[in-house]
């Protein structure tokens, strides 16, 4: 591959200053002292059995820990001193964070320890000292019932652990699509200068000489079974060539958008969310992000004033470029919420109807994401969209220079995969909508990309399931009431309902649909639907069943009218009758009645405000604490 679209950000030296050498000369007799003097500077020990007090002439949070004297800073250092660390770690040089979701338990994220390691090269490097710390790992493919019931304990967890340890910076390691936004929202509260790196996508997937992308296939895969058109042992053996490498969904999934949102919004580095995640680039762009967030400590540049309003009005136009996930919606929701950007759910309709689709990738298109790599990157689409003037070029970004100049001069090397703006490949309008109506007062969205233009204006009967199980327990009876025609409504699947709001709004066609030859019908739920997936789904109805929304007073066999063009999703029911209906219905029973599924549904907000939780909405500031001794 060609690399020269690759920039080298460590040639700024106005970002990543020259610092004094952290390995200073000591004689034999101090170390036989057991104490060190550093050139220049006093004896670290001088302070050792001093009263208590904190340091002065410092800005960094970490000398109010590894500066203080008297019990308190020998606490501190002893313990870290556990671990092998020489004293002059604590000269006051940047103390970095590195936040890792590691863990076997989320496939995405196996690799982020050696990630980990790499950034902490680059931290080492820029003078600073890292340390390396877990937060919760969010594997959608193991967590029951969603990993979507866990991004606000994530955000929490590591909003926390940032505010209570002597950071001065953090690097955020993420990769199965929630720890994006969790880590991204803890990072926004706490407001500490910060950098994402995401772990990258897999290798394409290989089989029968095609490629096939994660998680789309497993849809088609799935339709192929029943219908008979592919066996259990082609199933079984098409498992593993789906996911052959470390890293996340190779296809536009919400894991490979959010990392897309991370860099469109300037918290990741150029090209960083199109590394494959074995690729020798995804270490070596680790590094740099070490050495680039002890230049944001210096220069005090933090997540505030990167995701500013700017930001994500870019990363909305991008999301609507790439055919990026509905669940991108979300989270970029719940991030604004964290930082008192003002973002509504209507900005995700206004702002992405004049951006066509550029990126021919699954599951809209053809490719995937190592082509996507190859072919330029999300730098390449950038530029498209910066010199068509649908980009804020001034935003500022972790490089420490704005969004345009970085992907000013990026090249496109496939235009089959990438296309240009004058011959997109799919037109302006065609990217998330937002849809209201009596059946959706808040909103619901559909990933227009995704589903089946014929389907985009229906009308038809509904077919009402109060859950996927029971609708699975049906779905193969031949004798089963419903047509091409008919429009599945899938309930009490939102935030409050399932809990959590999981992905499965798109459930697999009836077998005597799919027996038929019909591949798309036009299905309607309060949860979510997987980045990777297609389907004229209608996600995200807002309020949702659970809470007592209208889709909770819908019966099978009311017509449904969808009106993608004219943004309305109607339910033809007269507002006496659901009235009515409303006063006979009796909400579901709570879920739980302890532990954090409890916290959770008494707290989560709907869909259209980002399913945060409600006494998590903005930031606490990174103040230093009080003393712990």
């Amino acid at each position: 591959m060609n690399t020269a679209h690759v920039r080298d950000f460590t040639a700024r030296k106005h970002f990543f200053p020259e610092r004094p050498g952290c390995v200073p000369q000591v004689s034999i007799s101090a170390l036989a002292a057991g104490r060190l003097y550093l050139r220049g500077q006093p004896d670290v020990s001088y302070c050792y059995m001093t009263p208590n007090g904190g340091t002065e002439n410092s800005s960094l949070r970490s000398t109010q820990w590894f500066g203080a004297t008297g019990r308190s800073g020998m606490t501190h250092r002893s313990w870290m001193r556990s671990q092998g660390f020489t004293p002059e770690v604590f000269d006051g040089r940047p103390v970095i964070g590195i936040a890792t979701t590691w863990s076997e338990l989320a496939p995405c994220n196996v690799h982020l320890h050696r990630v980990a390691e790499s950034v902490k090269r680059g931290v080492w490097q820029a003078g600073g000292f890292p340390l390396e710390f877990p937060a919760m790992a969010l594997g959608e493919t193991l967590l029951r019932p969603t990993a979507m019931l866990y991004r606000n304990l994530l955000a929490m967890e590591a909003e926390e652990l940032m505010r209570a340890n002597p950071l001065d910076g953090v690097v955020l390691l993420s990769g199965c699509d929630k720890t994006t936004p969790g880590l991204l929202m803890g990072a926004a509260s706490v407001d500490l200068p910060a950098v994402m790196v995401t772990g990258g996508p897999m290798l394409s997937g290989k089989y029968q000489g095609t490629d096939v992308g994660s998680g789309t296939a497993v849809w088609r895969f799935e339709e192929d079974l029943v219908a008979g058109r592919m066996t259990q042992e082609e199933c079984t053996f098409a498992e593993g060539c789906m996911a052959r490498s470390n890293g996340h969904c190779m296809t536009m999934g919400t894991a490979s958008t959010m990392a897309s949102m991370a860099e469109a919004l300037g918290m990741q580095l150029p090209y960083s969310a199109t590394w494959p995640a074995v690729d020798s680039r995804r270490y070596e762009t680790a590094q740099r992000a070490g050495q680039v967030i002890v230049g944001l400590v210096e220069q005090d540049l933090r997540p505030s004033a990167i995701m500013t309003r700017a930001a994500f009005e870019n990363a909305i136009r991008v999301n609507a470029a790439i055919g990026g996930s509905t669940n991108a919606v979300i989270h970029l929701l719940a991030i604004a919420g964290r930082l008192g950007v003002p973002l509504s759910l209507e900005d995700f309709d206004v702002l992405a109807r004049d951006v066509p689709t550029l990126l021919n990738l699954q599951p809209s298109g053809k490719y995937l994401m190592e082509d996507f790599c190859y072919a330029g990157g999300l730098p390449a689409v950038m530029r498209e969209l910066d010199e068509a003037g649908l980009l804020h070029a001034d935003a500022m970004t972790v490089t420490g220079i704005p969004i345009g100049a970085n992907v000013a001069d990026a090249p496109c090397w496939n235009r089959d995969v990438i296309k240009p703006l004058a011959d997109p490949f799919q037109p302006a309008g065609t990217g998330t909508a937002v849809l209201r109506g009596n059946l959706a007062p808040a909103g619901a969205v559909i990933k227009q990309s995704a589903s089946s233009p014929h389907l985009l204006k229906h009308r038809g009967q509904a077919l009402v399931f109060d859950s996927p199980a029971a609708y699975y327990a049906v779905s193969n009876d031949p004798d089963l009431d419903v047509d091409e025609d008919t429009v599945l409504v899938i309930r009490y699947c939102g935030p409050q309902g399932y809990p959590g709001m999981p992905e499965v709004s798109n459930v697999a066609l009836p077998k005597k649909m799919l027996l038929r030859g019909v591949r798309d019908m036009v299905r309607i739920c309060d949860g979510r639907m997987s980045g990777t997936a297609y389907g004229t789904v209608v996600l995200h109805v807002s309020p949702e069943a659970a809470a007592g929304g209208p889709l909770a007073l819908v019966r099978t066999g009311d017509w449904i009218t969808l009106d993608v063009p004219a943004r309305a999703l109607t339910l033809e029911v007269s507002d006496e009758e659901l009235a009515a209906r409303a006063g006979q219905w009796e909400p579901p029973p709570p879920h739980a009645s302890r532990g954090w599924t409890r916290l959770y549904t008494e707290h989560v907000l709907q869909a259209d405000l980002g399913a945060d939780l409600d006494f998590l909405v903005g930031g606490s500031g990174h103040e230093v604490p009080r003393d712990s001794h």
